[in-house]
């Protein structure tokens, strides 16, 4: 006799476990095919109050799950191979599950990473969704955090803050101009766009790596302790979207909030200053925008952060924290 869960999985997930090693989710393991790659893993979890809003779609919901995870492999430089999915439940609510696993679906398929397996549990709490993600890159590849030398680029992707404001104007914290603007800041907390067709350049180009989820400056700050180093950065240098700039100016928004707001799931890559122009083509060619803001330097002090005048920035806080 099957038990409820069976059911679920049968009904909702089954059908996204289009890899042979998942087996049609019928056992309690799954085999991942070797391929003379490393395997990349990485896992982060997110928790309803925390990660994302109770009223936020189910869709949304999938879709920051799964890609959460995917900027972490893509920060690697890895191709998705598959992920590993665990959902607790307060109940098996149908207007819930089937949009959910619908965005799953297509964001599995246009990412190339299906699922392998997982978990389905209940719980009296908030919800709470875990992904586990495998990743392969050439023997020896991966792109570490932890070795960013002096001298060296500092480069991120696509545009910071948005998350962070798109969150403030979902708690009321902010008001945007316009109802283009408030959509795509909540869009934008609500859905990261995982930069994955940049991993083939931060694997052939990049020195240092990681993708940016708790604040550029606080985890900028991980990356040259990590490393040994220091940096110098221009503020003004920073990408901002346009809707970020109105709240900006309007004095909607600070820029404290930018530089430290979470959830921005772009990648920081440190990269020698020889392999700077062969990285910049070929981000163009990747159609994901990128932007220089400062170079690291020798040194163990914190990150100094620049404005446009010369003078340095004060941040009373670097990151999002958990704890």
């Amino acid at each position: 006799m099957s038990s409820g869960e069976d059911d679920l999985i049968a009904r909702y997930f089954k059908p996204l476990a289009t890899d042979p090693g998942a087996r049609g989710l019928v056992d309690d393991a799954a085999v991942l095919a070797a391929s003379g790659s490393d395997l990349v893993l990485t896992t982060d979890a997110i928790v309803e109050g925390v990660h994302y809003l109770s009223d936020d779609p189910p869709a949304a919901i999938a879709r920051k799950a799964l890609r959460v995870n995917l900027s972490d492999l893509a920060a690697k430089g890895a191709t998705p191979a598959g992920f590993l999915l665990t959902l607790a439940l307060r109940n098996a609510d149908e207007s819930f599950l089937a949009p959910f696993v619908e965005a799953l679906g297509r964001d599995a398929a246009a990412y190339g990473c299906p699922l392998l397996g997982g978990d389905t549990v209940s719980t009296p709490g908030p919800m709470m969704i875990s992904v586990t993600a495998f990743g392969r890159v050439p023997p020896g590849a991966m792109v570490r955090r932890d070795a960013l030398q002096p001298g060296d680029r500092i480069v991120v992707s696509g545009t910071i803050g948005d998350a962070a404001l798109g969150l403030d104007l979902l708690q009321g914290r902010a008001t945007a101009a316009n109802e283009h603007d408030h959509a795509f800041l909540i869009n934008r907390y609500r859905e990261p766009q995982p930069r994955s067709a940049l991993a083939q350049a931060v694997r052939d180009h990049a020195r240092a790596a990681m993708d940016i989820s708790d604040g550029l400056a606080g985890d900028l700050a991980k990356m040259c302790a990590a490393s040994g180093v220091t940096a110098t950065l221009q503020a003004d240098a920073v990408p901002v979207s346009s809707a970020a700039r109105t709240l900006i100016s309007s004095g909607a928004a600070a820029l404290q909030r930018i530089l430290s707001g979470g959830d921005d799931y772009e990648l920081l890559c440190g990269i020698a200053a020889e392999q700077l122009e062969s990285f910049l083509a070929a981000a163009q060619r990747s159609a994901v925008p990128v932007a220089v803001i400062g170079t690291a330097a020798e040194g163990t002090a914190a990150p100094r952060w620049l404005s446009a005048s010369g003078c340095e920035v004060s941040l009373t806080a670097l990151s999002y924290s958990h704890f």
